[in-house]
């Protein structure tokens, strides 16, 4: 059985993945992540601690390696439950809060993909028209989702064939690009004076960067549950972990780097011509290697998507063909965006990041509390799949108001463009909201569990 599935097109989705289907190693999902995150836009989205935030080299490297060493760590919880329960993650969710208690979250998860390869897009068709100018940027948006289509399509397997090509070619230039601006090219005389420490710009660098692994948490468990069930919780948390960790700080690093040498803060112009001799090249291998994520995020998009249809028509349970077909839909809506976006990218994308921290966190607080240690990780997955959530009801009440108080609880530390709290406004700015959320979610639901137990607050539908 697992040849057959090896060598033609995935036809599972969000099915459970049977045991005798399992295949692969933890190792894969180092490589899987690793070379997933050495992208254009991880690139670009390290550069911001300087551009953006002002701060000195030190303090944004410094907050951007605490930053992703504090994220990952929800990420690659999220990731050892996909050995054990073999599901897509998000479907998952309806385990916590139920069949449409579960609607909104799910909603909210397919914005996410849509606006990750919208911005994956529109980065990589900026870049292919900077390095050639007869491309147009809508070409180059094009070409990327067109390379996502084909990933989805195949499935799983040829998204990890892709990341660890990127594995290889992008490790490949991020080593050269160091070597090349540090020790060939060198840094100006004044490098390590340009900007300056400020606890604003630390704690929005540090969010961005913890936001960044934190995103992950939808996707992590829909790699995961191909791996046979030994793999284990622990084997899958690591690699989760070291894979998206390092992946993220080399290329943000860099971008870090490339920012404070770069007038204007555009590092994708500025490392053309710092290093004129490989910057080109290297953008181009950057701008190849957002195809592989952007696979990843189009195919966990589907899955999502198909899950949520799937809670109002319990018999949609498509295979390849429906996979297809509802890829090419969400490309075509991330291609409009992408094109529509491109005059004004940064700050949309920006905003965007800071968006996904309100709402997702409260998310990860209930279902990882629920996961270790309310159910530890005891749950019925036929439930997920009936229209009024089996044994898990409708509404999870409990799930539903704690994950309310959660976005709610963030409002007066929101800090924005188009919305800053009073909190924040005391902090000079800074935004701990995701910090508080976290928290603060995490007690409000375990302690009502603790009060009311789990089953008073499961709603069964009646027959």
């Amino acid at each position: 059985m697992e040849d057959k599935y090896v060598h033609s097109i995935e036809q599972h989705t969000i099915q459970q993945i049977p045991l005798n289907a399992r295949y692969g190693k933890a190792r894969d999902l180092f490589t899987l992540w690793f070379g997933g995150n050495l992208m254009l836009l991880t690139f670009v989205t390290g550069s911001v601690s300087v551009t953006i935030f002002h701060q000195s080299f030190v303090s944004a490297i410094l907050s951007i390696i605490l930053g992703t060493l504090i994220g990952g760590i929800f990420a690659a919880l999220h990731a050892a439950q996909g050995p054990h329960l073999g599901v897509p993650q998000m479907i998952q969710t309806k385990g916590q809060f139920g069949a449409y208690g579960a609607l909104p979250i799910l909603g909210i998860v397919v914005i996410m993909y849509v606006g990750f390869l919208a911005s994956n897009a529109t980065l990589a068709g900026q870049a292919m028209n900077l390095l050639i100018p007869s491309f147009s940027q809508s070409s180059g948006i094009l070409f990327t989702c067109v390379i996502a289509v084909i990933g989805t399509i195949v499935g799983y397997r040829l998204i990890h064939l892709f990341t660890k090509i990127t594995f290889v070619i992008s490790g490949l230039a991020f080593l050269a690009a160091y070597v090349w601006v540090f020790f060939i090219q060198g840094l100006p005389s004044d490098f390590f004076a340009r900007n300056s420490f400020s606890a604003t710009g630390f704690l929005a660098t540090l969010s961005i960067a913890a936001l960044w692994q934190i995103a992950y948490a939808p996707y992590v468990s829909d790699a995961t549950r191909h791996l046979p069930k030994e793999t284990g919780a622990k084997a899958a948390f690591w690699a989760t972990y070291w894979g998206c960790g390092l992946g993220t700080i080399i290329p943000m690093c860099l971008g870090v780097t490339i920012g404070l040498v770069t007038p204007g803060g555009d590092v994708i112009a500025g490392m053309i011509a710092y290093v004129p001799e490989m910057g080109s090249a290297f953008i181009l291998i950057l701008v190849i290697s957002i195809s592989a994520i952007n696979s990843m995020n189009l195919y966990c998009g589907v899955l999502t998507l198909i899950s949520f249809i799937q809670t109002f028509i319990p018999s949609f349970m498509p295979l390849a063909k429906g996979r297809i077909a509802i890829s090419f839909v969400l490309i075509a809506i991330a291609l409009w965006i992408g094109i529509k976006a491109s005059s004004n990218f940064l700050p949309i994308f920006i905003n965007f990041i800071f968006l996904l921290i309100y709402v997702l966190i409260p998310w990860t607080a209930v279902n990882l509390v629920d996961y270790y240690w309310v159910r530890h990780g005891e749950y019925d997955v036929d439930s997920f799949f009936h229209q009024d959530g089996g044994i898990y009801g409708k509404f999870n009440l409990m799930a539903v108001s704690a994950y309310i108080f959660g976005v709610i609880v963030q409002v007066p530390f929101i800090a924005t463009d188009l919305y800053t709290g009073p909190i924040a406004k005391a902090l000079d700015g800074a935004d701990v909201s995701w910090v508080v959320g976290l928290i603060l979610t995490s007690i409000f639901y375990l302690m009502g569990i603790k009060i009311f137990g789990i089953k008073d607050h499961s709603y069964k539908a009646k027959n």
